[in-house]
């Protein structure tokens, strides 16, 4: 064959080669899966900057992604076999999925967060007497039941905080008067109800917060919220008379006086509503 019609074939030659490297990344490309969808919560909301971690389950090699502001989040190039798919999002619950890619594959999965299993170190919203239908409602019952979780929780923490200037006011009392009523000491005097005071503008803010948290209609409490509630009307009532009767008691001592009539009442009223205070906490603290 002359130098002439080689050309033609060496030609095609080159030809089929170039393309043959051409393919190759295209071929590869088209090996690899994708997986895609959207992230929501409980109440069918987006959640935006959710954490998406995509591992394999076979080499337990992880690809993590997020939502974007949309909840959307997609992952390319993920080669064929089974992945454990976990989304999380602070103040939310997690999701794990499991799901299988094929070559080539673009894979679609929509992950819905949960709500959080539990509150730690307090009533849980089961036991605030709602059920999981209520707590996966529309937009509308969500916000509302977020905003009274919110609030019974303030309520939670500000009571905590209240036992400190309440013991405090119950110590200093010792040295607020006397033996037997007698005037006593004027400086403890004045230390006793200065922390009265502050135990007593605490424990109303705490009260406010559980008082004004939005009710929901058809919901009952059980179990430790009822024995809860009903120690609130024992400490509740002596919060109200303890001030009243450690002004006539104060005004007494201050007069030289020895406390006397209605007013020798103040400190066992003390006593009964501290251990009332004391006993509704642990009724949140304790499951039964």
């Amino acid at each position: 064959m002359t130098p002439n019609a080689l050309k033609p074939v060496l030609g095609v030659a080159i030809l089929i080669v170039l393309l043959a490297l051409i393919s190759l990344p295209l071929r590869a490309q088209t090996l690899g899966g994708s997986l895609s969808g959207i992230v929501t919560d409980a109440s069918g909301a987006i959640v935006p900057n959710a954490k998406v971690i995509i591992k394999s389950v076979a080499t337990g090699q992880p690809t993590e992604s997020k939502t974007n502001l949309a909840g959307f989040y997609s992952v390319a190039n993920l080669s064929p076999g089974e992945y454990e798919v976990s989304v999380s999002a602070e103040g939310r619950g997690a999701k794990v999925a499991k799901v299988t890619l094929t070559a080539g594959a673009k894979q679609t999965l929509d992950l819905a967060l949960v709500a959080p299993s539990s509150n730690a170190g307090g009533p849980s919203l089961s036991d605030l007497g709602f059920s999981p239908a209520q707590t996966q409602g529309n937009p509308q019952q969500q916000a509302l039941l977020d905003r009274r979780s919110h609030m019974l929780k303030v309520h939670q923490r500000l009571g905590l905080i209240t036992t400190g200037p309440l013991a405090a006011t119950i110590i200093t009392s010792l040295n607020a008067k006397g033996r037997r009523g007698t005037p006593g000491n004027p400086t403890g005097r004045n230390v006793h109800t200065a922390l009265g005071a502050v135990t007593a503008g605490m424990y109303f803010t705490t009260a406010y917060f559980a008082i004004r948290a939005p009710k929901v209609a058809g919901t009952k409490t059980h179990g430790p919220i009822r024995v809860h509630k009903a120690l609130a009307w024992v400490h509740g009532t002596g919060m109200v008379l303890t001030p009243i009767l450690g002004a006539i008691a104060y005004s007494q001592l201050s007069n030289g006086q020895r406390v006397h009539g209605i007013a020798k009442a103040h400190s066992a009223v003390a006593v009964v509503t501290g251990a009332a205070y004391g006993a509704a906490l642990l009724s949140v603290s304790v499951k039964f």
